[in-house]
């Protein structure tokens, strides 16, 4: 298993953040490789993926979600094996800290390679600027889920 940590400090209040990321079909905006994410029902989302020539589908479930907090996920079935947690920590009034922690296992040449040489590192890290970007743009989410779920 590999881990992942990077943080980006975005100039938006931490509601606003959250928000934003919590509208999981709106990844493809930022995330590079991200073709398509499906929500399936407020725990389950279905993702299509294109890294590297490389297309995969995995199903992912939150397992833990707290507004304005944090977000945890782990795929269910698929080509992937990951989980991960996204936590939102408040600077000051206008500005959030995201940090993203991924554990994965790598599997085929490909993804070990990029796991070994960072490639996978430089690309969450990029994820992460363009969500930066994206949300200081706009300035407001473009929509919000804030129910709560329990791990368990």
């Amino acid at each position: 298993m590999s881990t992942v940590r990077e943080s980006v400090e975005v100039g938006v209040p931490l509601h606003t953040a959250y928000n934003q990321w919590t509208q999981f079909t709106e990844f493809p905006r930022f995330m590079e490789g991200v073709d398509q994410v499906t929500q399936v029902d407020d725990r389950h989302n279905h993702w299509a993926t294109s890294i590297a020539g490389v297309h995969r589908e995995f199903d992912t479930e939150i397992v833990d979600q707290l507004p304005d907090e944090r977000i945890a996920w782990r795929t269910t079935s698929g080509d992937v094996q990951q989980q991960g947690l996204v936590t939102f920590e408040p600077v000051d009034e206008r500005h959030t800290r995201v940090n993203l922690a991924l554990v994965f296992e790598p599997s085929g040449m490909a993804e070990k390679a990029a796991d070994m040489t960072g490639t996978l590192d430089r690309r969450v890290k990029g994820d992460l600027r363009r969500f930066k970007d994206f949300i200081e743009h706009r300035g407001e989410a473009e929509g919000a889920w804030r129910g709560r779920i329990s791990p368990g």
